[in-house]
C-alpha cells in the first residue's frame, strides 16, 4: 500500500509523537499538570477579565489541538501495526505516497479528506 518500507514511517512517526510530547511538557513547565500551568499563566491580577479568558482559551484550544494530533500519529501507528497503514481509512484506496511522505499520519486520501473538511469545516 505505501512505497517506502514501512520501518521508514514507524521512523518517522516515532520521532513525530516524541517531538510533541517533548513541545507539551515543554509549554507545561515539565511534568506539572495543565491546570498548574493555567492558574501560573492566568493569576495575575493586572490581567483584564477579557485578556485572561482570550489567554485562556487560547490555551486550551493550543491543547484540543496538541491532543488530536498525538491521537492522529497514534492511530497511525496503530495502522502500521496492524498492516493497514497507507489505506484511507473511508473508501480503502491508496493513500498517495507523497501524501504520506509529507503527512505521515493522514488516515485519508486527499477526495476523502476534502470530503471530510467540507463536511466538518474547521
Amino acid at each position: 500500500m505505501h512505497t517506502q518500507p514501512a520501518s521508514t514511517y514507524q521512523q518517522q512517526l516515532t520521532a513525530m509523537r516524541a517531538a510533541l510530547l517533548a513541545q507539551i511538557a515543554d509549554q507545561r513547565g515539565g511534568t506539572v499538570s495543565r491546570a498548574e500551568v493555567a492558574a501560573e499563566h492566568f493569576g495575575h491580577p493586572q490581567d483584564s477579565r477579557a485578556q485572561l479568558a482570550t489567554e485562556r482559551e487560547l490555551e486550551f484550544e493550543l491543547g484540543e489541538r496538541e491532543m488530536a494530533e498525538l491521537t492522529a500519529i497514534d492511530a497511525a501507528l496503530a495502522r502500521l501495526q496492524a498492516g493497514t497503514y497507507g489505506a484511507c481509512t473511508d473508501c480503502g484506496t491508496a493513500i498517495a505516497p507523497a501524501r504520506l511522505h509529507a503527512t505521515p499520519e493522514a488516515a485519508r486520501c486527499l477526495h476523502c479528506q476534502e470530503k471530510q473538511e467540507q463536511l466538518h469545516p474547521v
